[in-house]
């Protein structure tokens, strides 16, 4: 099975494809417009999405990504468990706003997690690109965190990880991948815009119903 997924699919301007990245980039379109509908499935075609581009990483000498995918996993299985449960009363999650501590403990953990991971990368591996795979990997963590808890400010972090996963991957030779990270740009913009109109939906005061009718004498 691995061995036909690290296969080539098809090649393109003489690049190789293989299944696993072509699969990866039909189940990571699904995932994102699914939880930018906010829709449970997500997670499911999420854990699938992940396994692929694991394998992907891998074979390209994207390490510190490829490690993240199993992240990942345990990650969709806490934010499936958490969209259906982590509301009032054990009810479904709704969109919420990222509070100042919160902030600052994603800042902080944010800026340890790069430094760690490029230090990691650049000691005992043999990538060629240990900054940005830190700095990415860092991102897509509290992204991904984020989202478990439908903080809407989540998708500013997938914003930014994106705008550097691009050029990545294109410098990888990993070309569908890139582009696939330009449709997931375009999809976190809907994404974001669909969250925070249902934030604003949820915070509008409720309209205050018409008192009695006055009574003539």
């Amino acid at each position: 099975m691995i061995d036909w997924l690290t296969s080539t699919a098809f090649s393109v301007a003489g690049a190789g494809i293989s299944w696993a990245e072509l699969l990866g980039f039909g189940t990571g379109v699904v995932n994102v417009w699914l939880i930018a509908r906010q829709h449970i499935a997500n997670w499911a075609i999420g854990i699938a999405n992940v396994l692929l581009l694991g394998l992907l990483f891998w074979t390209a000498g994207l390490y510190a990504d490829a490690s993240l995918q199993l992240v990942y996993v345990a990650l969709g299985c806490y934010g499936w468990w958490h969209w259906l449960y982590g509301g009032e009363r054990r009810s479904r999650l709704t969109v919420t706003r990222t509070g100042r501590r919160e902030w600052w403990a994603l800042g902080v953990a944010g800026v340890l997690l790069t430094g760690a991971i490029w230090l990691l990368l650049d000691r005992a591996t043999d990538s060629t690109v240990p900054l940005p795979d830190a700095l990415t990997t860092a991102l897509s963590l509290l992204a991904t965190y984020g989202q478990t808890r439908k903080l809407v400010e989540s998708w500013w972090l997938w914003i930014a990880a994106d705008l550097i996963y691009i050029p990545l991957y294109g410098y990888k030779g990993l070309w569908l991948t890139a582009v696939l990270y330009v449709i997931f740009l375009g999809l976190c913009v809907v994404g974001l815009r669909a969250w925070r109109s249902d934030l604003r939906r949820r915070e509008s005061p409720a309209p205050v119903p018409p008192g009695p009718a006055p009574v003539v004498a």
